[in-house]
C-alpha cells in the first residue's frame, strides 16, 4: 500500500507529543539584580511579548523553584526557572468543521477520543482540512462560541497518533488543563500502552528498546534508529509479547518518551517491523514460506488491514483539576480484530509446518 505524496507531506512536519511543548530552564547567577519576572522573561526569551508571558504565568506555565509565581515577583540569584510555552506554527488556521467524534469521555476539562485509522489529527501540507482537530474545533464552538485558537491554543491538542494509527487521545478544553497535561507529556508520566502486530517471533518475551530516534540522514520523510551518539531525541519503548504466530506476533508497547513514529521505527530497529507499515518495511514478506499459497495469505492480510497494525489501545494521567489518576481503554479496531483472528485460524491449520520453519 503505497502512500501518497500528501499524506507523505503530513507525516513529514509531523510532532510527537514531547514535541508540541516546549520547556526553557533558567538559572539566575550570582549577579543579577532584582527584576519583576515578566520584565526578565521578555528579555530573556526569543519571541517573547508581556502578553505571552503574562498569560504564561496566570496559566501557570512559569515555575519558580518548582512552584507558580505571579509577575510582580522579583527574581533573585539561584532561582530555578522553568517555562512551558505553546510552540505556535506560523500559517496554520485550524477552520471548525462539523465531523462524527467518537469521544469515549467528557467533562469540562478534558476529552478522550478513540480516533479511527486514516483520519489526520491535525492540519499540514496536502491535508489543510478535515482533520480531527477540525472537528474538535467546531465541536467545542458549539458548547462556548467564545473558544479561539487565541485563547485554547491548537483548540486544546497536546498529542498526536500517525494518521493510520487508531485509538485513544486526550484533548484538554481549557488553557489550564493544556497546561497540566502537556507537563505530564513533557515530563513522561503518561502511560500509555499500544497494541502491534509485528513481524517475527522476538526471542525474548518483553525487552525495552532504548535508541535515540531522528530523521533518517537519506530520506528525510522517514526516521530512523540512532543507538549511539547524540543525533536525534532520545527514546525508550518497554515491549512484552502477548501472543505468538510463529511468522508474527502480537506485542504490547509501552512508551516511556513520545517521539515521532517511535514504536514503528523502534520494532523495525530490533527486526519486527509493523505488519503492512509501508514506511519501515512492514508492506512485504518479511518472514515465512516461498510458497504461493502463503504469498495469497499474506495479500488476503494485507486487504484486511489495509494500513500498519498498531492501536493506541491505553491511556492514563492525572486529571489536571482533581489530580485523581484517570485511565482509559479501548478495543481493538475490527481490521486488527478480523488481522489477528486470520492469524490464529492460520496457525492453527499449519501450526506444525511454521514450528518447524519459522
Amino acid at each position: 500500500m503505497a502512500m501518497d505524496p500528501a499524506e507523505d507531506e503530513l507525516e513529514d512536519q509531523s510532532e510527537s507529543s514531547d514535541e508540541l511543548y516546549e520547556q526553557h530552564f533558567l538559572k539566575i547567577d550570582g549577579g543579577q539584580e532584582p527584576l519583576r519576572i515578566d520584565k526578565f522573561l521578555v528579555a530573556r526569551i526569543e519571541y517573547a511579548t508581556r502578553n505571552k508571558v503574562q498569560k504564561a504565568i496566570d496559566a501557570g506555565r512559569v515555575l519558580v523553584n518548582g512552584k507558580p509565581t505571579q509577575s510582580n515577583y522579583k527574581i533573585k540569584p539561584g532561582d530555578e526557572i522553568v517555562v512551558y510555552s505553546h510552540r505556535e506554527k506560523r500559517g496554520e488556521h485550524i477552520e471548525p468543521q462539523a465531523m462524527p467524534l467518537n469521544i469515549v469521555y467528557e467533562d469540562p476539562d478534558i476529552m478522550i477520543i478513540n480516533k479511527p485509522a486514516g483520519l489526520v489529527v491535525h492540519p499540514g501540507s496536502g491535508n489543510p482540512d478535515g482533520t480531527l482537530i477540525n472537528g474538535v474545533a467546531w465541536y467545542l464552538k458549539q458548547q462556548n462560541p467564545g473558544i479561539t485558537e487565541e485563547n485554547l491554543p491548537r483548540f486544546g491538542l497536546i498529542h498526536r497518533i500517525d494518521k493510520n494509527t487508531s485509538g485513544l487521545m486526550v484533548l484538554a478544553k481549557t488553557d489550564t488543563a493544556v497546561t497540566s497535561l502537556a507537563k505530564q507529556f513533557f515530563n513522561h508520566t503518561v502511560y500509555r500502552r499500544y497494541i502491534a502486530l509485528v513481524w517475527g517471533d522476538p526471542t525474548e518475551d518483553e525487552g525495552t528498546v532504548i535508541a535515540h530516534i531522528g530523521r533518517h540522514k537519506r530520506f528525510r520523510k522517514l526516521f530512523d534508529a540512532y543507538p549511539e551518539g547524540e543525533y536525534g531525541k532520545d527514546a525508550i519503548t518497554h515491549y512484552t509479547v502477548l501472543e505468538r504466530f510463529g511468522y508474527v506476533s502480537l506485542v504490547e508497547c509501552r512508551l516511556e518518551t513520545g517521539r515521532t513514529h517511535q514504536i514503528r521505527v523502534h520494532m523495525q530497529h530490533i527486526g519486527h517491523p509493523l505488519f503492512n507499515d509501508d514506511f519501515y518495511g512492514g508492506d512485504r514478506i518479511v518472514k515465512g514460506t516461498v510458497y504461493t499459497k502463503y504469498k495469497q495469505f499474506i495479500d488476503n492480510c494485507f486487504a484486511v488491514c489495509p494500513r500498519h497494525a498498531l492501536h493506541a489501545k491505553s491511556i492514563g494521567f492525572q486529571h489536571p483539576r482533581s489530580g485523581e489518576a484517570m485511565k482509559f481503554e479501548s478495543e481493538l479496531p475490527a481490521d486488527m480484530q478480523e488481522l489477528i483472528e486470520k492469524w490464529r485460524r492460520y496457525v492453527k491449520s499449519k501450526g506444525d509446518l511454521i514450528s518447524e520453519t519459522k
